[in-house]
């Protein structure tokens, strides 16, 4: 499969995505939007890899990025739910999984600092950050 650069991404992400080692595609579907594929998802998790979306906000990157959506959809294999991960994404054809995280008063988005890279650092926290709030049973 050759990977789908339906729009240009700005050279600091294009370079931390290549350095990252997964596949990854910018495709336009309403929005701007990167998909990075095989994502590893930590242990206790039902899926073992997923392809991770991420709507490029408009604005970008003087906008900050925030969500994650996961297809398949996400759920923990001791059966306890995922606060704010309900709702639905139609994209690219699939049905992806909404994490609705957001950055913190004690964590902003930092212009000039912050980008895609390091909002995909965030979005591995957050799927650790699930089972250290409330281990697998």
């Amino acid at each position: 499969m050759t990977p789908r650069r339906q729009f240009d991404l700005l050279a600091i992400d294009r370079e931390f995505l290549d350095e990252y080692g997964l596949t990854w595609e910018t495709i336009v579907d309403g929005s701007q939007w990167v998909l990075i594929h095989d994502l590893p998802t930590p242990h206790g998790y039902n899926h073992p890899r997923v392809t991770a979306a991420i709507r490029i906000e408009t604005g970008y990157p003087n906008t900050e990025l925030n969500m994650v959506y996961f297809y398949p959809a996400l759920a923990r294999i001791d059966g306890r739910p995922i606060g704010a991960t309900q709702a639905q994404q139609e994209l690219d054809g699939k049905s992806y999984q909404r994490w609705s995280r957001h950055r913190t008063g004690a964590n902003p988005w930092k212009i000039g600092r912050d980008h895609l890279g390091t909002h995909v650092i965030l979005i591995e926290d957050w799927l650790e950050r699930e089972f250290e709030k409330c281990p697998l049973a």
